[in-house]
């Protein structure tokens, strides 16, 4: 990966622009035409590519990661902005998004050392019972507060109110794996905050399913006193999982043994893998991102296959990670952040100030590297799809405020989603943890 404008001409980047217009100008007037729905995914498909990668070329100018272009390109090709894709379009292309959300979580696994982890296990543990505990109670008190400007909580009482806020401070927690590997594979960073953001983000996923599962049982007796307390969520939760860990661990070795005695066609199966075990995983109520990362982590530290591994997983996420984060780029629903925009940025600026407290408070108790001391707020900015599921949930156990709810949590995670690859790319490069800091370990270009 390069520095920001290096190995790239001003006519190099003339022809980018030039060619983004043209190729926007094109895929504009076709759409302007009813085309048949596999016409459309296909046209959807190559849109995405070309555009994501010349745009992401062009931000790079100016210091921001791949990962925003991609994000812009879905943006203004989606159905609120140029409307190039459609919504039935954007339905249609979550295959490459399950595809990727395996990848990413294979890849995320397969990062994580245990020399690495047992190195920072005491920053691992105090961070993720400062963020879990404080940010909670702080994000779930900044919105009992905001309780004036948040029309569907206007005329909650004070105990109904308190659920909602405890099931917001939750979310808040919530992170994204997915935009944290996507940086990483962009800039190929290695130290001390890529080590622990790839770490945390990654545990914390399985802390704030816990967390949810806390939080809807509390929430459902102040909403309800009367109610009889079922611990129904808590068996389904372990059964998720164990049952997760357990299918992984076993996939991890299939996967060694693949790998020492074949070895061939590791995309054949990773696409294989993508597809048909995540559904199968959905249908028996299994996580495949927990199922995937353990798996990747398996490979990785019980044998020597985890770099080939690896490598065939950025062989092919070069390509899908662009598809994918444009395709969540043009699934971001515009017209409800500008509807919900002061709200949506007061309760993501709060967000952002209660993180950044709280890993300064859990970097000095730990004493942290000064590494981690300044940055290691930057890559738990960001939010995407787990909150964006989570929410789902509570707008299912919820009914009476569950849809607007969801509609709050979007709107803030579109603004989280853009300016936390931003703040994560940024703490990379000021701590040289990136190849474009390191001049003489930049020898090839991220095909990204």
């Amino acid at each position: 990966m390069s520095a920001p404008g290096r190995g790239r001409t001003p006519l190099q980047r003339f022809i980018y622009a030039v060619s983004l217009l043209i190729v926007s100008g094109v895929f504009y007037a076709s759409s302007l035409t009813p085309a048949a729905e596999d016409a459309a995914l296909i046209a959807a498909l190559g849109f995405l590519l070309l555009a994501g990668t010349l745009l992401s070329e062009l931000v790079e100018m100016i210091g921001l990661p791949h990962l925003t272009g991609y994000l812009l390109a879905g943006i203004l090709a989606g159905p609120h902005v140029l409307g190039i894709i459609d919504p039935v379009t954007v339905r249609r292309l979550s295959p490459v998004n399950t595809l990727a959300l395996a990848l990413i979580a294979f890849a995320g696994g397969a990062e994580l050392r245990t020399d690495q982890l047992k190195r920072g296990l005491r920053s691992l543990l105090v961070a993720t019972g400062i963020h879990s505990v404080a940010g909670t109670i702080l994000c779930a008190a900044t919105f009992f507060a905001l309780r004036p400007f948040i029309p569907f909580v206007k005329d909650m009482n004070d105990t109904a109110l308190a659920a909602v806020a405890l099931l917001w401070g939750v979310l808040a927690v919530s992170r994204s794996p997915s935009a944290t590997l996507g940086i990483l594979a962009q800039t190929r960073a290695r130290g001390p905050v890529a080590t622990f953001a790839l770490a945390f983000i990654m545990s914390s996923d399985v802390v704030v399913i816990l967390l949810m599962a806390v939080a809807t049982l509390i929430a459902k007796v102040l909403l309800e006193p009367s109610a009889p307390l079922s611990f129904a969520t808590f068996h389904a939760l372990g059964h998720e999982v164990v049952g997760s860990v357990s299918i992984g661990t076993t996939l991890g070795l299939l996967l060694i043994i693949y790998l020492r005695l074949i070895g061939q066609q590791l995309i054949v199966v990773l696409v294989a893998l993508g597809f048909g075990a995540s559904e199968v995983l959905h249908y028996l109520r299994f996580d495949p991102l927990l199922t995937f990362l353990v798996a990747g982590f398996i490979v990785q530290n019980l044998s020597q296959q985890g770099d080939k591994f690896l490598h065939a997983i950025e062989d092919m996420g070069a390509i899908v990670y662009v598809v994918f984060f444009a395709s969540a780029g043009a699934d971001l629903n515009v017209p409800l952040l500008v509807a919900l925009w002061p709200v949506a940025l007061a309760l993501a600026l709060s967000r952002g100030v209660v993180t950044f407290g709280s890993a300064k408070l859990s970097s000095h108790i730990a004493k942290d590297p000064p590494e981690l001391r300044t940055w290691s707020w930057a890559p738990l900015i960001a939010q995407a799809g787990l909150t964006q599921g989570l929410a789902g949930l509570v707008e299912r156990d919820f009914p009476t405020f569950g849809p607007p709810f969801r509609s709050l949590v979007m709107a803030t995670l579109a603004i989280n989603a853009i300016i936390g690859p931003i703040f994560f790319k940024l703490a990379l490069d000021r701590s040289k943890e990136t190849r474009s800091a390191l001049p003489a370990l930049d020898t090839a270009e991220d095909p990204a």
